[in-house]
């Protein structure tokens, strides 16, 4: 039905067209394509509150749908609403980078308003997309859609013609990065640097990639390069405070905020930027007056509002609520509203106004759920596979062959199962440094997922795993030893807190045989409910659904009976609950499975000032406390999807 209205409406024949497509919605409200082809129809034939409509309820299910975010500023350009238009075209753009009717108008609208320094900007953008071969602007819209595997192998057919198209290798290492082939996108940012080393674009992106590698001292060198070459660049110099910050340099990060708010007095993201080195230094109220100086910003105080939130331990004041709400209701750009909903849920709850706190977080759960394209039978698959891949055979054919090393702790689980706080406790220790998330291990796996064997093929992983020899692991586990070294001090042992990685127990045992693992767990509903208020920096796309939650949570267990059953011993499970209520007792009992001697210190783990990246970084600095245990039972009545999937009565 939607070719045939596209037919008619190149015609001409818009009202037959939209009595089609209506039709078409009748029997299918939700048709994200119906929705946005009668919104075009209705805007072309004038019926502007027709149009509206349609791109409400589209925007509302896919709300970074980049063509439905073009159409919402031709509407606006249409009803002689040029800021507005303007606006919305950037969004558009965000959304999608490969719409060029949205630079063309966006430029004609700039410069029809005088605007001549971002009608420049936008000219020079579109004339970078102009330029794109056809075959890798479709890459980018591709991308922008979900669609990435497709991406890929377009990318990639392109360049086994034009091998050497930076552009073409960025864009391939933009997917990469998504997939989390780091090490893949690195390699092809830096081959790409060397071939057009002046390109700005390349050079942004390898610093970005190598952060995320956590090779920070590398991501500095390459911000310092971009920098040389433009001292005077803000984007630079805010490029190298941020890399700064990432290496724990916090003073020098701080201080590089602060010059470009010298020249920038007000600057939103800066200002964020600058309290969340603050915040991860403990300085909790230099860094609230930071982000309260940063939410008063007219743009982009979306992060500031939910960075306060996400302090935990500070409180909205009425005049600040209504900000909030204001601006949510003035429609700002996507992210911005993800952040008021979220910290409005916060707002809420600390009122005890459970209802509109309930609200205002699934708001923010369904504008970034509708933003990713996660899919719970695909991590049920996963699992499948570790637990018919990792047998107890191949544990008991390989289990002493990788690198004999004791070093790394590694603290696995679900996210807000108490990690944070187990790592507070354990750096605590004067054996023990604590460290960050680290990312080596999932892209260790990601790397693994495309290796070839000896028979030329590329059986997967965990598939991959029964052709490494003994000489493989251990070259595994010793690289880990060698990349995580940077973030450690001088104690013998290091805590590895990232909690996705009990997806990859089997491999941490196979590499480092002589590794500790603990298994945070957390009561479910109170567990899944804490992931549900949380947004997340990057990850986690499983938390945003309050159905996927539970279905993630009880996988999670599935796969952890199953490395019971094939590393027997292998990891300790610490409740969160019982150590709240038997502390010491738990903490004995963790430290002998750690092999190491009790310590008077890890008690009073709240008065560690060691820097605390996580979102339970101002709770760790307080002592033991039960407030959350059963805060989920204020949204009870909200939580049918949770328990349903969970299997948990009504309460």
């Amino acid at each position: 039905m939607g070719t045939e209205a596209q037919e008619l409406m190149r015609k001409g024949q818009m009202a037959d067209a939209l009595n089609l497509l209506q039709r078409q919605l009748d029997t299918a409200p939700s048709d994200g394509e119906a929705l946005y082809l009668a919104a075009v129809c209705a805007r072309m034939s004038k019926l502007y509150q027709a149009a509206q409509a349609y791109l409400d309820t589209l925007l509302a299910s896919e709300p970074g749908n980049g063509r439905g975010l073009q159409e919402q500023a031709h509407l606006y350009r249409d009803t002689q609403n040029t800021d507005a238009a303007i606006d919305a075209y950037e969004e558009a753009l965000r959304a999608n980078p490969a719409l060029l009717a949205s630079y063309r108008q966006r430029l004609g609208l700039l410069r029809a308003a005088g605007r001549e320094q971002e009608a420049n900007v936008t000219a020079t953008q579109l004339h970078r997309v102009e330029a794109l071969p056809k075959a890798l602007l479709a890459v980018t819209d591709l991308i922008a859609q979900g669609r990435i595997l497709k991406a890929e192998q377009l990318c990639r057919q392109f360049l086994m013609q034009a091998p050497s198209h930076t552009e073409g290798m960025r864009l391939l290492a933009d997917i990469g990065s998504r997939l989390g082939a780091l090490d893949e996108a690195n390699f092809l940012l830096e081959a790409a640097c060397e071939l057009e080393p002046t390109n700005v674009a390349l050079r942004i992106d390898l610093v970005r990639v190598l952060s995320k590698r956590q090779r920070f001292e590398e991501s500095l060198e390459q911000a310092d390069q971009l920098l040389r070459t433009a001292p005077q660049n803000l984007q630079f110099q805010s490029l190298k405070a941020i890399e700064l910050l990432q290496l724990g340099r916090y003073d020098e990060a701080v201080a590089g905020f602060d010059s470009i708010l010298e020249k920038l007095p007000g600057d939103a993201i800066t200002l964020t930027s600058k309290g969340h080195a603050l915040k991860t230094l403990g300085s909790g109220s230099d860094a609230i007056a930071a982000y309260e100086s940063a939410s008063k910003a007219t743009q982009g105080g979306g992060e500031a509002w939910y960075a306060l939130a996400n302090l935990k331990t500070y409180h909205f004041d009425d005049s600040q609520i209504d900000k909030m709400q204001a601006q949510l209701a003035g429609r700002p750009p996507l992210l911005d509203r993800v952040y008021l909903a979220f910290a409005l849920g916060k707002a809420f709850e600390d009122r005890s106004d459970y209802k509109e706190s309930f609200e205002s977080y699934a708001l923010g759960n369904s504008l970034k759920r509708a933003s990713l394209n996660y899919q719970s039978d695909s991590f049920e698959r996963e699992v499948d596979a570790q637990c018919s891949g990792f047998t107890q055979e191949l544990a008991q054919a390989q289990g002493k062959t990788g690198f004999d090393a004791a070093d790394p702790i590694f603290i696995v689980g679900m996210p807000r199962a108490g990690s944070t706080l187990l790592e507070q406790i354990l750096a605590s220790h004067s054996q023990v440094d604590g460290t960050r998330e680290l990312p080596n291990i999932l892209s260790l796996a990601q790397r693994l997922r495309r290796q070839r064997n000896d028979a030329g093929d590329t059986p997967g992983y965990p598939g991959i795993l029964q052709d490494l020899s003994g000489d493989s692991l251990r070259q595994l586990g010793e690289s880990f030893i060698e990349e995580t070294r940077v973030h450690r001090g001088d104690a013998p042992f290091f805590i590895d807190k990232m909690p996705n990685n009990f997806r990859h127990i089997g491999l941490i045992k196979l590499m480092l045989p002589r590794a500790k693992i603990i298994d945070a767990r957390r009561e479910p509903m109170a567990c899944c409910f804490s992931n549900f208020k949380q947004l997340f920096a990057e990850g986690q796309e499983f938390s945003y659904d309050l159905a996927d939650l539970g279905h993630y949570y009880r996988q999670y267990e599935r796969l952890m009976r199953h490395w019971d059953s094939v590393l027997p011993g292998s990891v300790h499970r610490l409740q969160h609950e019982a150590l709240l209520d038997d502390f010491e007792g738990e903490l004995r009992r963790l430290l002998e499975f750690l092999e190491l001697p009790f310590e008077e210190r890890c008690l009073r783990f709240y008065e560690n000032d060691r820097p605390v990246r996580t979102p339970s970084s101002e709770q760790v600095r307080q002592p033991l406390f039960r407030d959350a245990v059963e805060q989920w039972q204020n949204y009870a009545t909200w939580l049918a999807p949770l328990r349903h999937t969970l299997d948990v009565g009504s309460q």
